[in-house]
């Protein structure tokens, strides 16, 4: 049951708890101490009133009525507060003291604190004959008092306990305020309001818990920004990529095969002559020939675009330079330089194919729009991080860097989407001397 009590409860339980605790054991010091206090209040009362009676009763035999004067003597110490004297014969009994002073503490608590009246005999001689008088302790106005102190204390305590538990409990609550205003926050996240934001109120404590979900719900906001926009550039460029591949499609391999036909149909139809034009045949065969052979170099542009070839069979290193002897072949003039470590172990599929990418759309890159002389291309293990290998990618050129206001390309944040989904990370710097492209690949990405 006490788990499923709020925190403002069980705090307002533990204080209540607290006071009433509190305000228990200071009554009951009183109590406890009360015994005490009644009892030395009769010892000193009997004393006080045993030497009184010693000296008043001094000479009373010389007296001419010893007896009257005794009687006179009770008769006047009768009217003392907090002890009774009688004679022995006329001393009453405890029980009829006790009643006779009933005051306004109860009979449990005078028995508690006064179980036995405290008496004392005096003897005496009168005339010859033995007599005594009897002094009794009356403690009820020190009883009354110590019960009017715990009535008052406890009164009194109660009230201010009360008072105290209501202004801690308004206290409390003003503190807590912020975790109302949090949980309400969070189920606001949870249904996709990642615009809800909480004051940084309250303790210090509370206060900054208030700015990271603040500071989480706008990363959170920020990353399904990103997750939408990057569903929209992956749509994008699927899109754009089967209207380029239809393109070529249409514009290459249709005039292909449409020559392919062609001529396929003149060797078909017999010659009207009776002789066959061997020359024609041949002609007509080097057409085809030559268009075959064309599409398969176009047929093997798609399947690069589409995965590299060689990859899974040859290998990374072989692939990687199979890329870089194309673009030294179409672009001589520039000077490509690679530094594959031979210490890259053993990666993954994915890692490859992505490690292939990065350096295909960052030469791509270079070549297209940097008009660069040199282009270093580096690949080297980066170490471990959270228990994870890395491969450092590092592609640099020495041609002009991104102009002002320069927005990244489809492939160049495709890369960066695929790295992140991977664990990974691609930085781009530009500076006046060229282009950095250097990414951080998980070497265990399958």
């Amino acid at each position: 049951m006490w788990q499923e009590l709020s925190l403002q409860t069980r705090i307002n339980v533990l204080l209540a708890l607290v006071l009433t605790l509190g305000l228990a054991i200071n009554i009951a010091r009183l109590a406890l101490e009360a015994g005490p206090r009644v009892q030395a209040e009769d010892q000193s009362v009997i004393r006080l009133a045993r030497a009184f009676v010693d000296t008043i009763v001094t000479g009373l035999n010389e007296a001419s009525d010893p007896d009257a004067q005794l009687n006179r003597i009770e008769a006047d110490l009768s009217r003392l507060r907090h002890v009774s004297v009688f004679r022995r014969s006329a001393a009453p009994s405890p029980d009829a003291d006790r009643a006779e002073g009933e005051g306004r503490a109860p009979l449990w608590f005078v028995s508690l604190v006064h179980p036995e009246q405290m008496s004392v005999r005096v003897p005496l001689t009168i005339a010859g004959r033995p007599d005594a008088l009897v002094i009794t302790a009356h403690p009820d106005d020190e009883i009354e008092e110590i019960w009017d102190g715990i009535t008052t204390q406890l009164v009194i305590g109660s009230a201010i306990a009360a008072l105290l538990f209501l202004f801690t409990t308004r206290v409390i609550r003003g503190a807590l305020a912020p975790l109302q205003q949090l949980s309400q926050a969070m189920s606001a996240i949870e249904h996709g309001a990642y615009d809800a934001r909480v004051a940084p109120d309250g303790a210090p404590e509370l206060a900054a818990l208030c700015r990271k979900l603040n500071h989480l719900a706008t990363t959170l906001g920020t990353a399904v920004d990103d997750k939408r926009r990057l569903a929209e550039r992956a749509v994008s460029l699927q899109d754009q990529e089967r209207k380029e591949i239809a393109r070529e499609l249409h514009d290459e391999f249709g005039p292909y095969l449409f020559a392919l036909r062609a001529h396929a149909s003149a060797l078909m139809r017999p010659p009207e002559a009776r002789a066959i034009d061997v020359g024609a045949m041949r002609r007509h065969g080097q057409a085809i020939l030559d268009q075959v052979n064309a599409v398969q170099q176009f047929n093997r542009r798609i399947l690069e675009r589409l995965r590299p070839v060689g990859l899974a069979e040859l290998g990374l290193c072989e692939a990687l330079g199979a890329l870089v002897r194309l673009w030294r072949e179409s672009h001589p003039d520039v000077a490509i330089v690679t530094d594959i470590s031979s210490s890259l172990g053993v990666t993954g599929e994915t890692a490859d194919l992505t490690i292939y990418r990065i350096v295909q759309e960052a030469l791509t890159n270079a070549f297209r729009h940097a008009d660069a002389s040199t282009v270093n291309v580096t690949i080297a293990p980066a170490g471990e991080r959270g228990g994870r290998a890395y491969t450092m990618v590092r592609v640099r050129d020495d041609g002009r860097g991104f102009g002002e206001n320069h927005k990244l390309g489809f492939g160049l944040v495709g890369m960066r989407e695929r790295l992140r989904a991977l664990g990974g990370t691609l930085d781009i710097a530009s500076a006046s001397a060229g282009v950095t492209v250097e990414a951080m690949v998980p070497a265990d990405a399958r």
